[in-house]
């Protein structure tokens, strides 16, 4: 069973650009790849320009072939369409974008750090707890 999560940054006017991840958006596992690997503007703003995301960081790719390097596996990489990233207009919009997914989990990127929203507890996750367990 997949955990979904939506994976976002805010934009300067407090509006949000974010994508769908279909698996292991967990913070153990989504939360710890973003800030180890998505952890610039630049990085989390390609991560999102690329669309939604079936897997955050995998090396197996979409024929189950090990990839050369592990990162995203993007659903426009198999063709499907309408994977374009979302922007909402506030915080709210943006969890409710990721509760109409059945997202648990929303990822911020805000000022340079990582924010993890549980939208079933309806509370935001400290991730350097997370990271360390």
């Amino acid at each position: 069973m997949a955990t979904r999560s939506r994976i976002g940054y805010q934009l300067k006017d407090g509006s949000i650009i974010s994508v769908y991840c279909h698996w292991d958006g967990y913070p153990q596992f989504n939360g710890v790849k973003l800030k180890e690997h998505f952890n610039t503007r630049d990085a989390v703003s390609e991560l999102i320009d690329g669309g939604d995301i079936s897997a955050l960081y995998t090396n197996v790719g979409w024929n189950n072939e090990t990839l050369p390097t592990s990162g995203p596996l993007y659903y426009s990489e198999r063709g499907d369409r309408d994977i374009e990233p979302k922007l909402s207009n506030s915080h709210d919009e943006f969890v409710k974008l990721t509760d109409d997914c059945t997202g648990e989990y929303a990822y911020l990127f805000v000022n340079g750090t990582w924010t993890c929203y549980d939208v079933s507890e309806s509370k935001y996750i400290s991730l350097y707890e997370e990271v360390s367990v």
